[in-house]
């Protein structure tokens, strides 16, 4: 545990419910806390952990969703739950939730951001322009991250925004979202964080790109599947490219040897989820026909996170706290390549309270393989 200024962030490594909801509650323990966020394993039993957390915190708004391993206060953890507790004094957050994610409008995303700004402005903290981000978690397996972070972000305007999307722990069944006392799956819930201090929203990756390029010759858009690279069929082309027999792809195969679209001047991953037996290949992000994909490789993770938050604290001093959300495919290259320990004590150094994820959001994309968050400085804002 550790307290700092207006927040308090905690952890539990207990494998039972109840006992980690009662350890949560001996660390949050200001009677100032008045909003919870918590990212938790898939492995808990969800129904009993909802029960225990109301029982924990009767009077307190608490949201959360599963992940694919978690991010505490000690650097990575696995099969156990995370929270940062947020004192009125710094902080006004309000937060929605999204039931329908394949109807959602302009017209719902412009009422709930009118809604979420409303409440905010109650509390009188700080002015909304400037002073706002927005924290969306999503279904990760609801294929509808990019319709409602489009839509959401046209609402939103100005106010920066991130997210990530929900895991359970690589089993690609059910991911879970968390609010009104239950966990909830094809949803959402959006946050917004009104905040006297300073804050920085931010993404970065360490991939770079080779030579090698893969066309979608054919493709379904709604179900992110791809069925043929190069008019060969996706897999084995895949495969080929990257010199690894087709039986031999996995996770950590994909999280080696990801593939990108070129936007603008920049690369954005689009992560493989899994082959499928016809020798297709689905994808945690928007793929469609025609769109050119350019093979990638790993760089160094560790110096391109100390690069950008070295740039972060030169803008906003060292912040006292890291909301992050960070995919899991970098925890598997990670642990794949034998720096799982000084990644996770960089994140531990550098205060980040977050969760692996199946996808991470930010301005209305919806990304992969990447490390985006809202870094909190300790300096008030004015």
């Amino acid at each position: 545990m550790s307290q700092k200024n207006a927040f308090t962030t905690a952890a539990s490594f207990s494998a039972d419910p109840y006992a980690a909801a009662n350890e949560l509650q001996q660390q949050l323990t200001s009677s100032e806390i008045n909003f919870i966020i918590f990212f938790c394993s898939a492995e808990y039993p969800l129904d009993q952990l909802a029960i225990a957390i109301n029982l924990a915190f009767p009077d307190v708004q608490v949201v959360g969703c599963t992940t694919a391993g978690e991010i505490t206060p000690q650097g990575y953890g696995q099969g156990c739950i995370t929270a940062i507790g947020f004192e009125r004094s710094g902080f006004a957050i309000e937060a929605a939730s999204i039931e329908c994610l394949d109807d959602f409008s302009l017209t719902d995303a412009q009422r709930l951001v009118d809604q979420l700004i409303s409440g905010c402005r109650k509390h009188e903290i700080a002015p909304i322009k400037g002073n706002t981000f927005a924290l969306t978690l999503l279904d990760g397996l609801s294929i509808q991250e990019e319709n409602v972070l489009v839509t959401l972000n046209s609402a939103l305007g100005s106010i920066p925004s991130f997210g990530g999307s929900a895991g359970d722990d690589i089993h690609l069944a059910k991911t879970h979202v968390y609010y009104n006392g239950e966990f909830h799956t094809g949803a959402a819930v959006v946050m917004l964080v009104n905040t006297l201090y300073e804050f920085e929203v931010f993404s970065t990756h360490h991939m770079r790109n080779k030579d090698e390029k893969l066309v979608v010759t054919a493709a379904d858009a709604d179900s992110r599947t791809v069925y043929e690279l190069n008019a060969e069929p996706a897999a084995v082309e895949y495969a080929r490219v990257i010199g690894v027999p087709v039986e031999r792809l996995n996770h950590e195969v994909f999280a080696l040897n990801p593939i990108a679209v070129k936007l603008g001047d920049e690369f954005f991953v689009r992560s493989i989820q899994q082959v499928n037996e016809d020798l297709s290949l689905r994808f945690y992000c928007a793929v469609e026909n025609g769109i050119v994909l350019t093979v990638m490789q790993p760089g160094d993770m560790a110096s391109d996170l100390i690069k950008k938050l070295d740039m972060i604290q030169q803008e906003i001093g060292k912040p006292q706290l890291i909301i992050g959300c960070d995919c899991f495919l970098r925890r598997l290259e990670c642990e794949r390549l034998g720096y799982s320990h000084s990644v996770s004590e960089l994140l531990r150094k550098n205060n980040v309270i977050g969760f692996n994820t199946y996808g991470e959001q930010k301005e209305g994309m919806h990304i992969n393989q990447t490390f985006t968050a809202v870094a909190i400085g300790s300096h008030q804002d004015g």
